[in-house]
């Protein structure tokens, strides 16, 4: 009994230190004209447990002028497909059933939106920072090209402060190269959240998922019931 009750309180303890843990995550991209890469690494308890994930995007092939780009093929052995003409006649009944089914299908996204925005605010953006170097060969194409990129960032930005807490204040960079041609971009951030509001999270899209998908129907179920009941 003495086993069982230890055995309990460890599987509890444990339970609540993976609730609590806070988990890191840090996302570095870069991108120069054609090359493309990406490192996330995942973080717990100060860095004594991590991993770290290499994502190569795109790869020039040094052989030759080509690019390398991994895919996969799958076949279909499907059977020749037959299509039928008609006529249907949409009524008043079955625009009110379709509008019906848009707004049952609006409400659920926004309940679902609602979950996913609460575990958002959970997030905090420890460092945020996007530099970019840009040039199009001519000095005042890149210099309007230059305003819209601010834009975009500044945009970007305010939806991250919308829906994350940003517990430092973003950095951000544009520097024109007028003389050539030349995209260069890098983009690094750190995220952190507790496990616990996430697996909290994901319980309730599960549940709400389960039990709360919208009964859609349909103009010919619609037609059967209205000659039932006759």
């Amino acid at each position: 009994m003495i086993w069982i009750l230890l055995i309990l309180c460890f599987l509890l303890l444990l339970f609540l230190i993976i609730i609590f843990t806070r988990l890191s995550i840090r996302v570095s991209y870069f991108h120069h004209n054609d090359n493309d890469d990406l490192n996330i690494e995942f973080r717990i308890w100060f860095g004594l447990i991590k991993f770290k994930k290499h994502i190569p995007l795109i790869k020039i092939d040094d052989n030759s002028p080509s690019i390398v780009v991994k895919t996969k093929k799958k076949k279909d052995h499907s059977s020749e497909k037959t299509s039928d003409t008609g006529v249907h006649q949409i009524t008043s009944d079955d625009v009110t059933t379709n509008f019906k089914n848009v707004k049952d299908i609006l409400e659920h996204v926004i309940q679902m939106h609602v979950i996913i925005r609460k575990f958002f605010k959970k997030i905090s953006v420890k460092q945020f920072e996007w530099h970019t170097l840009f040039g199009v060969g001519d000095a005042a194409i890149t210099g309007v090209l230059c305003g819209g990129l601010w834009t975009i960032k500044g945009g970007i930005t305010g939806l991250l402060s919308n829906y994350f807490k940003l517990k430092e204040m973003p950095v951000l960079t544009v520097t024109p190269h007028f003389q050539a041609t030349v995209i260069q971009t890098q983009v690094s951030c750190i995220f952190q959240f507790r496990i616990g509001h996430a697996i909290f999270a994901g319980l309730k899209l599960i549940k709400f998922w389960k039990g709360g998908r919208p009964k859609l129907k349909s103009n010919t179920n619609l037609s059967k019931e209205k000659t039932k009941s006759v």
